[in-house]
């Protein structure tokens, strides 16, 4: 299994890397709004010296630090692997004796993580200097343990969006489908606004959503915002939620593969069956 995965991403990372153009688009997509609510959130503190107990250098070391949240936890599955359904050369990867999904595409997605984040640090570096945040209250404990918080963030967030993808097989609309689920990652995860600035009753219900778990749960260990009693909630939350949707992401497979058998004549005299859910 290891060679397999190793050829994967030797495959996956010369084709990331062909693709730069596309590379650079996805990039600015990701920084191009944080900035802009970077920028926002800083002249309104600056006017107003803070708003509801934020200073302009609490956001300046939010939005920095939720810069590389984002690039760590965020996935792309949905536009690499839905239209694969839809125009049928998924068909290809269900020959192969590994899992499409939890191989090939989840090494295609740390692929092209590891190429924006090298991409991100020039710029990251640029904003540093041009904000000049202070981050004092960073310490290497946070960092520590932020560490883990973020890669199981990163397995939720692939899980779940990758459980959406495959809703592919039962709706032609699942770009909608998961634009409403990006929609609420904005609302729950702090993404748009610290969630200490948002009214009670979404904090409330943040708190027992995965979404708050991808970047606001990262941000606040790395800036020591948490008390001990929080970060136990969030590891916990954490692992309740990555069994959630490994186990929702098992259901869709078994499902796949009822249609895999029904879908075709070919299969049915055949007995094909993909050789991943053997």
């Amino acid at each position: 299994m290891f060679l397999i995965i190793k050829r994967l991403w030797q495959v996956n990372w010369a084709e990331q890397g062909q693709y730069r153009a596309n590379l650079l688009m996805y990039l600015m997509y990701w920084l191009v709004s944080p900035i802009i609510y970077l920028a926002v959130w800083t002249s309104i503190a600056n006017q107003k010296g803070s708003v509801n107990g934020f200073t302009a250098n609490d956001f300046i070391t939010y939005y920095m630090v939720l810069l590389i949240c984002d690039q760590v936890t965020s996935n792309i599955v949905i536009h690499t692997f839905g239209y694969k359904i839809q125009d049928g050369s998924l068909s290809g990867e269900l020959i192969r004796p590994i899992h499409p999904m939890l191989t090939n595409g989840l090494v295609n997605n740390i692929a092209f993580k590891a190429l924006t984040i090298m991409g991100l640090t020039p710029i990251w570096i640029i904003l540093y200097f041009l904000f000049k945040p202070d981050f004092s209250s960073v310490t290497m404990t946070g960092i520590l343990l932020a560490i883990p918080a973020m890669i199981m963030a990163f397995f939720i967030g692939y899980l779940l969006s990758a459980s959406i993808t495959a809703l592919a097989f039962w709706t032609t609309r699942i770009y909608s489908v998961h634009e409403f689920y990006f929609a609420l990652i904005l609302l729950f995860s702090g993404q748009f606004v610290p969630l200490t600035l948002m009214p009670p009753v979404i904090q409330n219900i943040a708190q027992y959503l995965p979404f708050q778990l991808l970047i606001y749960y990262p941000i606040q260990l790395i800036l020591g915002r948490l008390s001990t009693e929080q970060i136990i909630q969030g590891y916990v939350m954490s692992f309740i939620w990555l069994g959630v949707a490994s186990y929702y992401l098992v259901g869709l497979a078994q499902r796949c593969e009822t249609l895999f058998r029904r879908g075709s004549v070919a299969n049915a005299k055949y007995k094909i069956t993909p050789h991943f859910l053997k």
